[in-house]
């Protein structure tokens, strides 16, 4: 296959942020008493919309989620924004693929603000011709939202394009998007939630062999 673009989600895919959501979400369900969650639940929220997270795991109402988001929130942009790690590999991924030729994007649900400051403290902003993520205000949270605004702002063909994830959601939302779609399956989805991917993907150097 001959991609002209890749469009890389972020959490799961480029970084292990797991220890900084996970931290930001216990500490948001304590500052409103609400009960704290098993583990497994904690990690589902890895990769949907937050908002949907709180509302489908907690119970929560909107005015509710609301709350929980604000202060997930306060927590992440002073603490667990850092508490995060590159992947093995993904700087050299990144750097064989940019002298490739092939231009590099980002699309994550992460609040764009939020994942440009991560992309800058890990040094990766050279790589990347756009970073595109959700909005603050939640009028662009679902994937698909984040990869059409992606392409419209690039003008790109979604025909040229590569999807890159960790997540069913990265991998619904290349297909609405009308693009194929590569799995990270190091990150927080298990291979039976990828099993539809166009590429399973084991570790980051595999994806130069596509």
């Amino acid at each position: 296959m001959n991609f002209k673009h890749y469009l890389f989600d972020l959490d799961g895919t480029l970084t292990d942020s797991s220890p900084g959501i996970v931290n930001s979400v216990l500490y948001a369900l304590k500052m409103t008493g609400a009960p704290v969650l098993p583990r497994e639940k904690l990690m589902a929220f890895l990769g949907p919309p937050l908002m949907d997270s709180f509302r489908n795991y907690c119970g929560a109402s909107e005015e509710e989620a609301q709350e929980l988001l604000r202060h997930y929130r306060k927590y992440y942009a002073e603490k667990g924004i850092l508490e995060n790690a590159l992947y093995a590999g993904i700087p050299e991924l990144l750097d064989a693929l940019h002298r490739s030729g092939v231009s590099i994007y980002m699309a994550t649900s992460k609040p764009e603000y939020f994942a440009r400051q991560i992309v800058d403290h890990f040094g990766l902003s050279r790589y990347f011709a756009f970073i595109g993520g959700s909005t603050m205000d939640e009028t662009r949270t679902q994937k698909e939202d984040v990869i059409r605004y992606v392409l419209a702002e690039n003008g790109l063909d979604p025909a040229d394009c590569l999807m890159i994830g960790d997540r069913y959601y990265d991998l619904n939302g290349a297909r609405k998007c009308g693009m194929m779609c590569a799995a990270m399956l190091y990150g927080y989805g298990s291979r039976e939630e990828l099993a539809s991917a166009d590429f399973l993907i084991e570790k980051p150097q595999d994806l130069l062999r596509i």
